[in-house]
């Protein structure tokens, strides 16, 4: 009689992203995963400790020498929101990535004693497996994603025709658009229109690391108007799929539809690049953010999100920061633009 094989135990440990080794290892298995997402590279996680000083703990599960699960989380420290263990930093994804539910538990439980062995309050996962027993939190969040077509004219056709006549509205109104390498324009309009929105601005140099990290993975896309940008977005490639990450317009850019063109040139640009499936990213609901979306065709899918210990409300629309927000927008943009990067750090 054959003696029954030993199944080895899953095993959690924190690993250095320095180590190109095990970093090159942990991508492919993200990239090999069908729910794996730009923000659970190590790309990602080294960004957010060099563009805003948030330290990363980026934990993985083995079986024997195999890798079967990551969960990557940044330590947000802030004076204003508290102390809190995030999967992850500035990111609408991450959460536990694994290969199964021994993994998932095992990471899950290596993400507590990590949050009480640091001193956090409590641990947010954007995403992922959702732990059993963890608080649950819906209703706020939809992802809009679909398929991207493969030619220009189709691209175009498959936007709604009322917002489609709005892009045609914008080819006539004299406006240039470049894929730039430069990060000034770009943070200049995003600036200003997080400004317009009653919110602190994240600092410079977390979109100078992403850039630095995702390399060729990573570009921006400008929209100007006489050499003025109007609207810019700073987006990420990953498997295929385009992720549009960082964008905004100038109050100029509503009249002269410079949004529209900048998302219909982002789908060309995109599928020329390979992209077969374009990811509008995350927004609340009931904002505009979220029916402009909904207005180019793509159809919203509700977000759940986890946590565990105290959670953290950083939510700009609940009624409490009413005023706040408000007070923020009658800010100088120039005022806005000094404070803001320190306070928007602890919004991770």
């Amino acid at each position: 009689m054959n003696a029954p094989a030993h199944i080895a135990r899953v095993a959690v440990r924190s690993v250095d992203l320095g180590d190109s080794i095990v970093a090159d290892r942990v991508e492919a298995f993200v990239r090999g995963h069908g729910g794996g997402t730009p923000f659970h590279l190590p790309q990602w996680s080294r960004a957010v400790t060099a563009g805003a000083g948030h330290a990363s703990h980026y934990l993985v599960a083995e079986q024997g020498p195999a890798l079967v699960g990551v969960l990557p989380l940044t330590e947000v420290r802030s004076l204003l929101f508290g102390r809190a263990l995030v999967s992850v930093g500035f990111g609408v994804g991450g959460g536990i990535l694994a290969l199964g539910a021994e993994a998932e538990a095992a990471l899950a439980e290596a993400a507590r004693a990590l949050a009480e062995e640091n001193g956090c309050a409590g641990i947010e996962l954007r995403g992922g497996t959702l732990p059993h027993g963890w608080h649950r939190h819906q209703g706020v969040y939809a992802d809009f994603a679909r398929s991207l077509p493969q030619d220009d004219s189709a691209i175009l056709s498959s936007i709604p025709r009322k917002q489609r006549a709005e892009v045609r509205r914008a080819f006539g109104n004299d406006l240039s658009v470049a894929i730039d390498a430069d990060l000034t324009d770009h943070y200049r309009v995003y600036a200003e229109s997080v400004h317009n929105l009653g919110t602190p601005v994240f600092p410079r140099r977390l979109f100078e690391a992403m850039l630095d990290a995702f390399g060729e993975d990573a570009d921006i896309l400008v929209v100007r108007s006489g050499g003025k940008p109007l609207s810019a977005v700073l987006s990420l490639y990953m498997n295929g799929t385009v992720y549009p990450y960082w964008g905004g317009g100038t109050f100029a850019a509503r009249s002269a539809r410079a949004n529209e063109l900048l998302y219909f040139e982002l789908m060309k640009h995109a599928a020329a690049r390979g992209c077969t499936r374009f990811d509008f990213g995350r927004s609340k609901l009931g904002t505009g953010a979220y029916a402009f979306k909904k207005n180019w065709g793509f159809d919203p899918t509700p977000l759940t999100y986890a946590s565990w210990g105290e959670a953290r409300d950083t939510n700009p629309l609940d009624p409490r920061y009413a005023r706040k927000v408000a007070a923020w927008k009658r800010l100088p943009l120039w005022a806005a633009n000094l404070i803001g990067p320190p306070i928007a750090r602890g919004l991770a």
